[in-house]
């Protein structure tokens, strides 16, 4: 199904197969660790599926607070907490990189004005 189509309400369904406990840790001042461990959808523990951590922070911007947010590959929770950093500063630059090609896309734009805009800019002739 792509993006343009709708589905109605009564076919949304959860993927059985593919259902996540989610626990979230944090130190109350940086930010937070959430760690989706993969389940049954009897509940138990699948162990055919790795963890997956979801690192969060916020930043100050000019703007208000930006909320930062990315995937840590690490086995466990004492690994997501040693790859935060890294984890958030490449979210980061990958954000500013992202603003800047927008920027530089909005730039490139040529915007010919119609006709009547222009006998108006340039005078009658």
């Amino acid at each position: 199904m792509n993006e343009t189509q709708t589905q109605p309400l009564s076919e949304i369904k959860l993927d059985d197969a593919n259902l996540y406990k989610e626990e979230v840790f944090t130190d109350l001042r940086v930010g937070s660790l959430k760690q989706l461990t993969p389940v049954t959808k009897e509940g138990d523990r699948d162990l055919a599926r790795p963890m997956v951590f979801i690192g969060e922070t916020q930043l100050m911007s000019q703007v208000g607070p930006l909320p930062v947010q990315t995937r840590i590959e690490a086995e466990n929770l004492q690994g997501a907490i040693e790859r935060f950093p890294a984890a958030i500063q490449t979210a980061v630059e990958a954000m500013i990189n992202e603003v800047k090609e927008h920027q530089r896309k909005e730039m490139s734009r040529i915007v010919v004005p119609g006709a009547e805009t222009a006998s108006k800019i340039l005078g009658p002739k």
